[in-house]
């Protein structure tokens, strides 16, 4: 029997797969499915839901009600299959993995397909939800290698990632990777990188007691100089500087 959350009279969640049983399935309700098990971990979406089509259905599943999903500003896109980016996954993972038991997993689960929806509709209307093929230069493959890369820098952040071992990573040629990386992300791979490196360090400056040196150093930046002259450019103040406003305010 397939495990599920009535998340509220609106929605309910679907893990794994198998015959519904009694789980509840709102009405006008559509389906966002979370396939976390494949190399390309993907979203797809099913404009309606009934318990005939969810049996076929594996992976994670939402069920919403489709006022209630256009209520707090969610747009189905039709039959477009997306590549899902790290931060989703991480939460999808998190509902399905989550150690617990009892009610402590019932409430928890709950708690978190509630953050998994605004994530995912807040994706959704910033454009960042990337579709699995499209009619562009690149193919679904390379489509796919270059999502790799950027889930690499999102997951892997803090270590010696270079252009040449993303690439090698990713299976793509050095200027295949620099061209497509910028014309999927609208950014470098560097920028992409220092974004994710720096906006660590700034947490890290409000939460710790380490010296900005160590900061610099934890987030992949191997001297001082360099990460407070990149810190600079991305917040406008050093490091120092950050640190004694926010404790100041």
């Amino acid at each position: 029997m397939r495990a599920f959350v009535e998340v509220s009279h609106e929605m309910t969640l679907l893990i794994g797969a198998g015959p519904l049983g009694d789980a509840p399935l709102p009405p006008r309700a559509i389906g966002l499915v979370y396939d976390l098990d494949s190399d390309a971990p993907a979203l797809s979406f099913l404009d309606t839901v009934d318990a005939p089509r969810l049996s076929d259905v594996a992976g994670l599943t939402l069920v919403i009600d489709r006022s209630a999903f256009e209520r707090i500003g969610g747009v189905t896109p039709g039959d477009d299959v997306f590549h899902l980016p790290s931060a989703l996954i991480a939460i999808a993972r998190a509902v399905r993995d989550a150690k617990l038991s009892g009610e402590t997993l019932t409430v928890y689960r709950l708690g978190k397909s509630i953050e998994l929806l605004c994530e995912t509709i807040r994706h959704l209307g910033s454009g960042a939800l990337l579709p699995m093929a499209g009619e562009g230069a690149l193919s679904r493959e390379d489509t796919r290698r270059l999502v790799h890369a950027r889930r690499m820098i999102d997951e892997r952040w803090n270590e010696k990632l270079t252009l040449n071992s993303i690439a090698r990573a990713c299976g793509l040629n050095r200027a295949k990777l620099t061209r497509g990386f910028r014309d999927m992300f609208q950014c470098t791979i560097a920028e992409a990188l220092a974004e994710r490196r720096l906006s660590a360090a700034s947490q890290m400056l409000l939460t710790t007691d380490l010296p900005v040196s160590s900061v610099g150093y934890e987030n992949g930046y191997l001297n001082n100089a360099s990460f407070a002259r990149a810190f600079g450019r991305r917040f406008g103040v050093s490091p120092s500087s950050f640190r004694a406003c926010q404790a100041a305010a």
